[in-house]
């Protein structure tokens, strides 16, 4: 079971301050947390960019896995898959994207005609989700070469333009640098009540419900899963808490394959808490990615 600290970054109610941010993942790391959650908003009020903070502490806590959160919205999708690509190629892959459906970006919804009417934003979820990991699988690590003898750094033979062609975007690809460590980076949901079990199940590598929910949600999830002809154990389920000892005390640990606990804000106890946590759901040490941390099997051609 791995620990996950969750955040937003910024000047709000429960935004912490850079600051503050650098000092939880101190003690994120020296508690043996498998890494941070960061958030983009609270409450709808948007914080300092996830990628930019996760990118100012992985610098200096290198032990950490990071997941960033970012909505449909203001992010095309090329742009988002190469900014975590880069970010989790850095981290050795240790970085997923916890991906919220939302509306169009600036140069989606000049380049592209309005979706039909008919259409959701969980629909936009999905698609967006195919992109990003089609784009991640573009460059696979197989066509490095590095062959300096004939000047050929790799095989363009190996790269594939995604050329998709849907609802919502139409993105050509492929992305211009190798695939992740760990495969593709992890993509995370937190809204299936929005997005419904079926599309979690079908398209995410791990969801986070709230605590209370927990017991429920695995069934759904395993229920959900299977429609997907996918296996339970190929979606980590999250659970939610602002205390250490509540979530293991309210719903079977089985159910769970790992905690984020929610930090709003920074105080004297906020490392005494952060070590309950860890203390209480100990995580393998010897996990190198993320998906590791999540339990998740790596993608097949994942190299290091």
């Amino acid at each position: 079971m791995s620990v996950f600290i969750e955040i937003a970054v910024g000047e709000l109610p429960g935004q912490v301050s850079l600051d503050a941010a650098a000092a939880i993942a101190r003690a994120a790391e020296d508690a043996g947390a498998a890494g941070l959650v960061i958030r983009d908003s609270v409450d709808g009020v948007r914080g300092t960019d996830p990628s930019v903070v996760g990118s100012y502490l992985a610098g200096r806590h290198a032990a950490l896995a990071f997941v960033v959160e970012a909505p449909t919205t203001h992010n095309a999708p090329y742009n988002l898959a190469r900014r975590v690509l880069s970010f989790d190629r850095a981290t050795g892959g240790r970085v997923g994207v916890l991906l919220r459906p939302g509306d169009g970006d600036e140069v989606t919804d000049v380049a592209n005609a309005p979706p039909h009417e008919s259409l959701a934003e969980s629909d936009r979820w999905v698609e967006y989700v195919r992109i990003l990991n089609g784009l991640w699988e573009s460059f696979p690590a197989s066509a490095l070469r590095g062959d300096q003898g004939n000047a050929v750094v790799a095989d363009d033979t190996h790269i594939r333009p995604i050329d998709h062609d849907g609802d919502f975007y139409r993105v050509a690809g492929p992305l211009d640098g190798p695939s992740s460590p760990q495969g593709r980076p992890a993509v995370l949901a937190n809204d299936p009540s929005a997005l419904g079990w079926d599309r979690v199940a079908r398209y995410a590598d791990a969801v986070i419900v709230d605590e209370e929910q927990v017991s429920t949600a695995d069934l759904e999830l395993a229920a959900a899963a299977e429609r997907a002809d996918r296996r339970r154990d190929d979606i980590a389920l999250l659970a939610r808490t602002s205390s250490p000892a509540s979530t293991r005390d309210s719903a079977p640990v089985h159910a769970t394959d790992g905690v984020t606990l929610l930090v709003t804000e920074f105080d004297d106890t906020t490392a005494d808490l952060i070590r309950a946590a860890t203390d209480r759901y100990p995580h393998t040490p010897d996990s190198v990615t993320l998906r590791a941390l999540l339990g998740l099997r790596e993608i097949a051609g994942a190299t290091r």
